[in-house]
Parts: C-alpha cells; sequence; structure tokens
C-alpha cells in the first residue's frame, strides 16, 4: 500500500538571508561612496532598505521602537544624500 503523503513546508530562512544581505549592500555603498563612485554608493543604500533585516512578518506599528528609529534613519539619510547627489 502507498503510504499517506505529507507536505514538508520548506524552512523559512528569509530572516538570516535578509540580514546578511541588508549588511553586505549597506557596506557595498558605503564602499562606493568612500573608494569609487559616489552615486552608486547612494543607490546601494537606498536598495538595502529592501532586505528589511528585521521580522518583515510583523507590521511596522508593532515592531518595536528601535527598528523603526533604525529604518527611518536610514531612509532619512539615504533620501538627504540622494538630494546631495543631484544638486551638487
Amino acid at each position: 500500500m502507498n503510504a499517506p503523503v505529507t507536505e514538508e513546508k520548506p524552512k523559512d530562512v528569509t530572516g538570516p538571508f535578509n540580514k546578511m544581505a541588508y549588511g553586505l549592500a549597506v557596506l557595498t555603498g558605503l564602499y562606493f561612496m568612500i573608494f569609487s563612485n559616489f552615486n552608486d554608493g547612494v543607490s546601494m543604500l537606498g536598495l538595502a532598505l529592501i532586505f528589511d533585516p528585521f521580522n518583515q512578518k510583523q507590521p511596522f506599528g508593532q515592531r518595536p521602537m528601535y527598528q523603526r528609529v533604525w529604518l527611518i534613519v536610514h531612509a532619512l539619510l539615504t533620501i538627504g544624500l540622494f538630494i546631495y547627489m543631484i544638486t551638487r
């Protein structure tokens, strides 16, 4: 007889992947800003926000204050650098 088929859910690795990708994107952006092309660095810092390093399943308003402050400061810094980039 055939054994019943059980569906195994794949392991959720988005948390560790997002943390590594976020860190790598930030470091790459800083490297580009300092040693290579400032414009590429600012773009990379903005793209780093795609990889939210915190729990993405938790709504933004329910996250701890330090996580909200971290992401808002990152976004405002990136916007400020972008404005500087296009006005210089």
